[in-house]
């Protein structure tokens, strides 16, 4: 008996031992591309709502210009995850086998969410010389993305007054560069994206001459891209990624009502946008136009095929390429099918 007492004994200490030598299993680290971009707010709430962690995802967010800097990184795996405007760019890397794929949407414009509109200087206005969108002919019109969606949402509003894109003299800068060149009379208006938008129109420099939603309703503007090394070698992975990201897609869709934060979580976003953007006004966030975001979060690749056209009728990209080979919304279905259909709470 006490020879058995002795060999439990050293059992249970050997079991204990064990227990506190083994590391605990990490947690899988995933780097995401972020643009500063109000439509970054998908990736903030899975990460601070926990869906992250829910899926062993330790996510890292890594700041970029633009997301065209973020294509040569996800192309050779030094990122996982990016985020920002399908461009020109993007289907000239696919055919120079830089291989990345959209995989979800990320900031889009259903009706009520505009939250990309055409600015033009309130002097112009109040002066009489722009009364629409064709007296913009031979202007400076600011953009924030050059051969990118914005150029695309640009030309739309250009044609349905009956002007050509090569009618104005676009000029490129970040929003918050394009707000103060507005107010300085460098350009005579602008595309320009929240809260930018909302800043200029308040402090009396512009007023707002077509909405977004209304120049181009459910234009896909921003997205969520997959480097092909995390595709390829790491499905599982990228799934789980997917799972947490439609998780926060529905959770942002929450906080919005009528155009705005308003909803049910709004709070918690507002919140989430104070911590993680330059913009520290909680009472701005309740005014300014959010962007739209699919809460199955899947791409709109019809409108992505729409914006490829104009590049190839800009010369911008190869029209022989198909662009619905960079599209692999095999994620969000599968993401949709695990959660189930998106019930909006009442």
């Amino acid at each position: 008996m006490k020879t058995l007492q002795i060999f439990v004994r050293a059992g249970v200490a050997l079991a204990l031992a064990t227990m506190v030598a083994a590391p605990c299993l990490a947690r899988d680290k995933i780097k995401i591309g972020i643009a500063n971009t109000s439509s970054d707010i998908v990736y903030f709430i899975a990460d601070k709502k926990g869906f992250f962690a829910d899926e062993d995802i330790d996510a890292e967010m890594i700041p970029f210009a633009s997301a065209t800097q973020m294509i040569a990184p996800l192309g050779v795996g030094e990122l996982d995850v990016g985020g920002g405007g399908p461009g020109a760019g993007l289907y000239n890397a696919a055919g120079r086998d830089v291989s990345v794929k959209v995989v979800a949407d990320k900031g889009s414009m259903p009706p009520g969410y505009g939250f990309f509109s055409l600015l033009v200087r309130k002097d112009l206005v109040t002066s009489g010389k722009v009364k629409g969108v064709a007296d913009l002919k031979g202007m400076k019109i600011g953009d924030t993305s050059k051969q990118g969606s914005g150029d695309v949402t640009l030309n739309m509003a250009l044609t349905a007054a009956g002007l050509k894109f090569g009618d104005i003299d676009p000029i490129y800068m970040g929003a918050p560069q394009l707000a103060a060149a507005l107010q300085g009379g460098a350009i005579d208006a602008t595309l320009i994206q929240e809260p930018s938008m909302s800043v200029a129109i308040a402090n009396g420099s512009a007023v707002l001459l077509a909405k977004g939603d209304e120049i181009y309703p459910n234009q896909q503007l921003a997205v969520t891209f997959y480097s092909d090394k995390l595709v390829r070698t790491n499905r599982a992975l990228a799934q789980r990624f997917m799972n947490a990201y439609v998780r926060a897609a529905r959770f942002y869709n929450e906080a919005l009502k009528d155009g705005r934060l308003a909803g049910r979580n709004a709070e918690e976003v507002i919140d989430l946008f104070v911590a993680n953007t330059n913009l520290k006004d909680r009472a701005a966030y309740k005014t300014l136009i959010p962007n739209g975001l699919n809460p199955d979060g899947c791409p709109n690749s019809a409108g992505l095929r729409r914006d490829f056209e104009f590049y190839a009728s800009q010369g911008w990209v190869d029209k022989a390429f198909n662009p619905d080979s960079v599209v692999e919304d095999s994620f969000c279905k599968a993401a949709v099918a695990k959660l189930g259909p998106y019930v909006p709470t009442k």
